[in-house]
């Protein structure tokens, strides 16, 4: 963990809870803009109905499960399939077409996979906009129990449905009797899932044809932001798409070696930078 100086306006308490929260569960706070997670987490301790950080040290110092639900909060482990419907309108309607006129198969990356509502939405895209090919999938996530959730492809509910349609919904999933919803295993077949902390571990060997990080490093300094995004163009062909969140943008792309194609995604120009 780097040792930063806490931001003004955020108390010390928070400096120390951010330095013990990283001992205890390996998310490096330090490396999240200080004023917006410190609100963030006093809301959970009112939720929580924890007087100080100190408790609340304590309680994850002694609480397993208290660790859980600070990974889960911290981490934001939310999502659903063909999360932002115009931006993945976008995406097959005009990115992976491209994509795909260029190779026979596309290698692909979901950082930051949460439930796996992303991978398996990139999945069903990749199916049937270009059948009979070995599109590759690797789905990562920092927080080990949201990712075994994604890759039993299961338990999801009608909710998390709400933007793939009826066809795509009686293709592509199944009903279950508690009446939850799992991925067909026609979606599951090119995913393989993985842990992967973008902020501390190596990054996947590409080249890889589009990276998808949607709604990920919205808390993160701009500092961290740039390492991420160093990385991303690293791990990307030349060429090669990146595609970010609705309220994710880079806002000097071509210092990491990106263009702009439209509202959320990047294109890698040349070898980068």
């Amino acid at each position: 963990m780097v040792e930063t100086a806490v931001e003004p306006g955020v108390p010390h308490e928070f400096e120390l809870f951010r330095r013990r929260a990283y001992q205890l569960t390996g998310l490096d706070l330090a490396c999240y803009k200080a004023p917006q997670m410190h609100r963030r987490l006093s809301v959970l301790l009112t939720r929580l109905r924890v007087a100080s950080f100190t408790e609340y040290t304590r309680m994850l110092e002694t609480d397993a499960a208290r660790r859980q639900e600070f990974r889960d909060y911290v981490t934001i482990n939310v999502s659903e399939f063909f999360r932002d419907a115009a931006r993945f309108g976008e995406l097959e309607r005009r990115i992976l077409p491209e994509l795909l006129q260029r190779g026979a198969s596309l290698r692909v990356w979901s950082a930051g996979c949460s439930n796996g509502a992303e991978p398996y939405s990139l999945s069903i895209l990749l199916q049937e906009l270009g059948p009979e090919r070995a599109h590759s999938i690797l789905a990562t996530d920092v927080d080990q129990t949201i990712l075994d959730h994604a890759r039993s492809g299961t338990g999801y509910q009608a909710a998390d449905l709400r933007n793939v349609g009826a066809d795509r919904t009686r293709r592509w999933f199944v009903g279950t009797p508690d009446g939850k919803v799992s991925v067909a295993p026609v979606a599951r077949v090119g995913i393989r899932f993985a842990k992967h902390d973008l902020l501390r571990d190596a990054y996947p060997v590409g080249p890889f044809d589009l990276i998808a990080c949607r709604n990920v490093v919205i808390y993160f300094t701009e500092d961290a932001k740039e390492r991420i995004y160093d990385g991303f163009v690293g791990a990307l062909r030349p060429g090669g798409v990146l595609f970010l969140g609705g309220s994710e943008a880079i806002m000097r792309p071509q210092n990491v070696g990106l263009a702009v194609m439209g509202p959320g995604f990047y294109r890698k120009v040349g070898e980068g930078r």
